[in-house]
């Protein structure tokens, strides 16, 4: 009898499966949790459980560099306070509306895409007090308690006069509803909630920083041994392959994961029941800095 002790109950169950039925679904969305990520989560339990109406409602800025579970943290936030029908059963409540910062940021592109989020059929064009008074309409009727927004380094691609009114409209929305705002974004992000200054009082910047080795990156690895199928433990956080797991996959969580999926499907390949260093290294995964000189390779 197999001994499934190194893994959690949904990955033990997988793990039972044949071995071409675990490949099929090895590339399902997992959550794993870590001190960085469970602190974001407490943050923004906090920040909606916090006393409605506020004339200054705190906000937050995630920031950390690309694929190092930003996203994913709001996403399961978001998750957790879904859309809903109101106690009477007349109309729809959204707590938390969730959005991404439009690429070409515009004041009317970021009322687009609210209404839109609202599951509000809306056109492009139209006066711009008459858009921003139905969008504040729709999300007091919804009951709208917080506003995410990914991607708010799309900003700094805009002008500096559009950029001022984007930064504005952020405040105007947050004074007028009375509700906290979360932005999410690389450090471009900073740079652009910074240049306001009243914006940039009210926003309580939470870093995602590189993963660095460590007792943290220890324990993060134990927790994905716990969620991949494989029959066998692999010690993925002890020396050398936890130093060969930060090396090449450069320190973020997107990365890591990426990585670890490559080498489970390595291992099941191979008939093998466990990921060490050689299962690392044949695995099909290039670190991102590897990919950009392929990349710049073929374009010369």
């Amino acid at each position: 009898m197999v001994s499934l002790s190194h893994l959690g109950p949904e990955a033990r169950s997988l793990a039972m499966l044949p071995s071409a039925e675990r490949l099929a679904r090895l590339r399902m969305e997992r959550w794993i949790g870590y001190t960085c990520a469970h602190q974001a989560l407490v943050q923004l339990e906090a920040l909606l459980s916090d006393e409605p109406g506020k004339l200054r409602p705190k906000n937050i800025l995630i920031v950390g560099p690309s694929n190092n579970g930003k996203t994913m943290i709001a996403e399961k936030f978001h998750r957790a306070h879904p859309q809903r029908m109101s106690e009477d059963g007349e109309h729809e409540v959204i707590p938390v509306l969730m959005l991404q910062m439009p690429a070409e940021a515009t004041a009317n592109r970021l009322h687009t895409a609210l209404q839109a989020t609202l599951g509000t059929p809306v056109g492009f064009y139209g006066r711009h007090d008459v858009r921003e008074a139905l969008t504040l309409r729709l999300m007091r009727a919804v009951g709208v308690r917080m506003l995410i927004i990914d991607e708010v380094h799309n900003l700094l691609g805009a002008t500096a006069r559009r950029q001022r009114e984007l930064l504005n409209l952020l405040r105007f929305i947050g004074n007028d509803l009375r509700i906290p705002i979360v932005c999410l974004g690389i450090r471009d992000a900073y740079l652009a909630i910074r240049s306001d200054d009243q914006l940039e009082n009210r926003f309580h910047p939470l870093l995602l920083p590189l993963w660095e080795a460590g007792e943290e990156f220890a324990r993060l690895l134990a927790s994905f041994e716990t969620v991949l199928p494989l029959r066998e433990p692999s010690h993925l956080a002890t020396a050398p392959l936890c130093e060969l797991i930060l090396r090449r996959s450069e320190g973020t969580i997107g990365e890591i994961t990426a990585l670890l999926n490559s080498a489970t499907v390595a291992a099941l390949l191979q008939g093998e029941e466990r990921i060490n260093c050689a299962v690392i290294e044949r695995a099909d995964y290039h670190p991102p800095s590897v990919r950009r000189r392929m990349v710049e390779r073929e374009l010369r």
